[in-house]
């Protein structure tokens, strides 16, 4: 039988399907990369707000339209949010978020009987669900270190969906990375719901990264996000003793503003933000420090944007990633009084303006040198790929995919 996986959502979401595909077609299953042709569609879905949400709703109701005699499995974070909607919709297999690992015995106990399966476990306190891939469908690999999130941020549901922080055995993550290497994987990317809290035993994020960096053959490490209040001094000596860690860190902000961080529920202000700034460009002054900011949280005043606004002019992110503020019902920020939406699309439209100048800055330094490009694409003379601090780099050269090579930086 031939099955698709659709991913809405975060890089946990990617690495989870990319183990429940590695899984099925372990168990005999075929793969193929068209939901038309599929006998079984999985959706494994994002939740982060309620237009994540109706988006999954929406493929959901297509699926059951265009490939009616498929079987439907929907799992992820909408699932664990929502489950009674869900139950109502025409899914065959409904997972909740800490059972994804058991979908190739769920599917195979639905061939058997073809009697609708329920299996969500609606509870904070879950166990670490483990999973192990040799594969990853992209040049860089990821893996999932962490699971869970305490932060409670007043516009997240997330701790609610992915229950409380937990973590993958250190040496499981060690495991896993030279299976990775060895399967031609230059480049790890760990990842979590809440990343930076790992702490396993003793063994902390940094110690993870150390150890890592030992592995002969991987040439890169690299985190998808850190918070900024887990960059310590132990996280400082590592950045400076690490070659093989990339020079990019993704810290989100979330807002430039120190009242709408407390509305916000977040734990640091823009002083102890800005001091960590300067002691990481201390360490690599070319670093590519990237960043999230939300815009139009409810109450944000027109001053409150302004500084927002010049927060980030001065901290000068190399990209910053632009959402509007999107109702998460069931959070502490929905009963906030919101932004009118034509105030929030002029901000977004300002503050991708900036981006995209900031963007375009921090490239033109590298301008005309040499930069170290791992190839993702080949397209008949072209190459594509990413450096270290993960500019886009497009040579005109037919170069071997998934290798290290030094070219020119002309921008894009």
């Amino acid at each position: 039988m031939k099955f698709y996986i659709e991913t809405f959502g975060c890089k946990v979401n990617s690495y989870e399907s990319n183990y429940i595909k590695e899984a099925l077609i372990r168990d005999g299953f075929e793969y193929i990369n068209s939901m038309n042709e599929a006998n079984i569609v999985i959706v494994n879905t994002c939740t982060v707000t309620n237009t994540a949400d109706n988006k999954c709703r929406k493929y959901i109701r297509r699926v059951k339209r265009e490939v009616q005699s498929s079987i439907l499995i929907v799992t992820g974070c909408a699932v664990q949010n929502n489950s009674a909607a869900y139950e109502m919709l025409p899914i065959d297999i409904l997972v909740g978020n800490n059972f994804k690992t058991r979908i190739p015995s769920l599917l195979k106990e639905f061939l058997e009987n073809r009697q609708k399966i329920v299996l969500i476990n609606k509870t904070r306190d879950l166990t670490f669900e483990d999973m192990q891939i040799n594969n990853f469908n992209h040049t860089r690999a990821f893996i999932k270190i962490q699971d869970g999130c305490d932060n409670f941020c007043s516009y997240c549901i997330i701790p609610l969906t992915r229950g409380k922080c937990r973590c993958k055995p250190f040496d499981e993550i060690i495991t896993e990375a030279k299976n990775l290497v060895n399967n031609n994987h230059l480049e790890i990317v760990l990842t979590g719901i809440h990343t930076g809290s790992y702490n396993y035993e003793g063994y902390s994020l940094v110690d993870v990264i150390k150890k890592l960096a030992l592995i002969d053959g991987l040439e890169r490490i690299r985190l998808s996000s850190v918070e900024v209040t887990e960059l310590d001094d132990k996280f400082m000596e590592m950045l400076k003793n690490t070659p093989k860690f990339c020079n990019h860190l993704h810290i989100p902000l979330q807002a430039g503003c120190d009242k709408t961080l407390k509305r916000m529920n977040r734990k640091y202000d823009l002083k102890y933000y800005e001091d960590k700034i300067k002691e990481i460009r201390k360490i690599r002054p070319d670093i590519s420090i990237t960043t999230d900011v939300i815009v139009g949280f409810p109450e944000e005043t027109e001053e409150d944007f302004l500084l927002s606004y010049e927060f980030c002019q001065k901290i000068k992110f190399s990209k910053i990633h632009v959402f509007p503020y999107s109702k998460r019902d069931g959070t502490a920020s929905a009963k906030m009084k919101e932004v009118e939406e034509s105030t929030k699309k002029e901000r977004v439209r300002k503050l991708i303006s900036l981006s995209n100048f900031l963007e375009k800055e921090y490239e033109n330094q590298f301008l005309g040198k040499k930069v170290a490009i791992l190839v993702e694409e080949v397209q008949d003379n072209i190459s594509i790929g990413h450096t270290s601090n993960y500019l886009k780099v497009t040579t005109p050269q037919k170069l071997e995919k998934n290798k290290i090579y030094e070219v020119t930086y002309n921008g894009d």
